[in-house]
């Protein structure tokens, strides 16, 4: 299939302008290495016009055009923008997976999820219409008071790749339903769909300034954007070692932060369960998206008692995927999304092996395709707790094994991690599943399933994995200032002061 990545510049103030230094970088496509088209790469100074017009578009018309303009308004373009991604669906779809190489269907569910998340906003944005002034209940009958909720400002927004438009839209549409104006910063290897999301956003007449995205390098674009004084928030999702970085950056300044960083979830498996079901959500945990999933179950725990049986399936069933060119009918598995991620994961399972694990079958390159960054999915077991394997996080389709003969030792195990973003539990017994629901130290836990997400649950985690929570109401919360206005309604003084004596 040929397809064409449109050549696009960055869209600030609504118009495509050039990079200041007019620099670009390739787009390669990971399944074939090839250079498939340019992405512009701004720099400092590109950040220094998008914040301008960010800032601007805010307060244009002393904010009644956009920030102080009624929800229903703002929801209106909201509906828009998904009516138009609806629209350009194959377009979109086709584009992501030759970008960042997830299979097909998966890129074309992806973009189902973009237009209901717009939507979704625009049903929160008119709903926050109705929630302004809403009355405080007071001690004193001489005061009445209300809450205003008002939006944070300018935000800048910082994407990965693994799903570059939909985990964009999910900062994007929050952020606009709120009345913000915002600076799209996507990440350098995945970043075609996200200005695909500019030339929509330009076909619905949204206002110049209110979304400005921005593609380039971290170090060049990204990082004086997090660093910028007249950027108000920063919503990052990404690595730790980035996320800690942007913290100190936005510390200086006292500016709020929202992250959504790395995660090693476990998935705990009883001895009740049905084997092939389970056996498939094990596998859909850690190598759905091409194992690249911040959340992804990659940390196996299985009950003694049926490990060998479960794992015997587990492998049959994971030699049985089909690995392939993301537009091949019935791909399910692609490439990881370069030659830097795919000598990382290959890395990390040669290092268990040395370490002394199994690896029961996968991490290295499939024979039948020669070019690409694919990587065969890998079961390791025999892992050790303080191996680099059960530890750090890979992000690739890489599951690691430990048995476990008792629940305590189960939620032990799996909240043995510097991460707390996900953890499932698959049990018959759902009193057991309420009971590890509770215990597991993660903001998602999913029970007989993994990697379900939908746009009206909260999506965050603790420990490492950062904090804040996107999607739902949470997710327009993050966007939104809350201000108390209080009104002495007495007829009488105040009388706290004496008055001076009269003459």
């Amino acid at each position: 299939m040929a397809i064409t990545v449109p050549r696009r510049q960055l869209f600030i103030g609504g118009q495509w302008t050039d990079p200041v230094r007019r620099q670009t970088l390739p787009v390669v496509n990971p399944a074939t290495e090839d250079i498939i088209g340019y992405i512009p790469a701004a720099t400092s100074e590109d950040v220094e016009l998008a914040v301008e017009a960010a800032r601007k578009a805010l307060t244009t018309n002393k904010g009644k055009d956009w920030s102080r303009a009624s929800g229903a308004v703002r929801a209106r373009y909201l509906r828009a923008i998904a009516a138009k991604v609806t629209e350009r669906k194959s377009e979109l779809a086709n584009l992501e997976a030759i970008d960042c190489g997830k299979p097909l269907d998966e890129a074309a569910w992806d973009m189902d999820d973009v237009a209901g998340c717009f939507e979704y906003y625009a049903d929160l944005a008119e709903g926050l219409d109705a929630k302004q002034k809403a009355p405080l209940s007071l001690p004193l009958d001489s005061f009445k008071g209300y809450v205003l909720k008002e939006p944070i400002g300018v935000v800048g927004l910082i994407t990965p790749w693994n799903y570059p438009l939909l985990m964009a839209v999910w900062k994007v549409a929050p952020a606009l339903a709120a009345g913000c104006t915002a600076i799209l910063k996507p990440s350098e290897l995945a970043s075609v769909t996200c200005l695909e999301l500019a030339d929509i956003c330009r076909e619905v007449g949204l206002p110049p300034g209110v979304l400005n995205i921005l593609t380039g390098l971290g170090t060049e674009a990204g990082a004086p954007l997090a660093s910028h004084s007249h950027v108000d928030k920063i919503v990052f999702t990404g690595s730790t070692a980035t996320g800690s970085n942007i913290m100190t950056s936005a510390a200086k300044l006292v500016k709020p932060v929202s992250l959504e960083l790395g995660g090693k979830s476990p998935i705990i498996v009883f001895d009740d369960v049905e084997i092939d079901k389970a056996v498939e959500w094990t596998m859909f945990g850690c190598f759905w998206t091409n194992g690249q999933i911040c959340s992804a179950t990659s940390r196996l725990l299985v009950h003694e008692k049926i490990a060998d049986k479960f794992l015997d399936k587990l492998v049959k069933w994971t030699k049985n995927i089909k690995i392939s060119n993301p537009f091949e009918e019935g791909c399910r598995l692609g490439p990881v999304v370069s030659k830097g991620q795919y000598e990382k994961v290959v890395k990390f399972v040669s290092n268990a092996r040395k370490e002394g694990a199994t690896v029961l079958c996968g991490g290295a390159r499939p024979e039948h395709l020669k070019k690409g960054y694919f990587v065969e999915p890998a079961i390791i077991s025999n892992v050790t707790t303080s191996m680099e394997i059960w530890r750090d996080e890979v992000f690739g389709p890489v599951l690691c094994v430990k048995t476990f003969s008792t629940e305590d030792e189960a939620i032990q195990l799996a909240n043995d991690s510097q991460y707390g973003l996900a953890g499932a539990v698959l049990s018959n017994d759902l009193e057991r599943c309420d009971r590890i629901s509770k215990a597991l130290e993660a903001g998602i836990v999913w029970v007989n399933c993994s990697q379900p997400c939908f746009c009206q649950a909260p999506w965050g985690g603790t420990k490492r994995s950062g904090f804040g929570r996107e999607l739902g109401e949470w997710g327009l919360e993050n966007y939104l200032s809350v201000k108390q206005v209080t009104q002495y309604i007495s007829n009488e003084p105040w009388g706290w002061y004496k008055a001076p004596s009269k003459l």
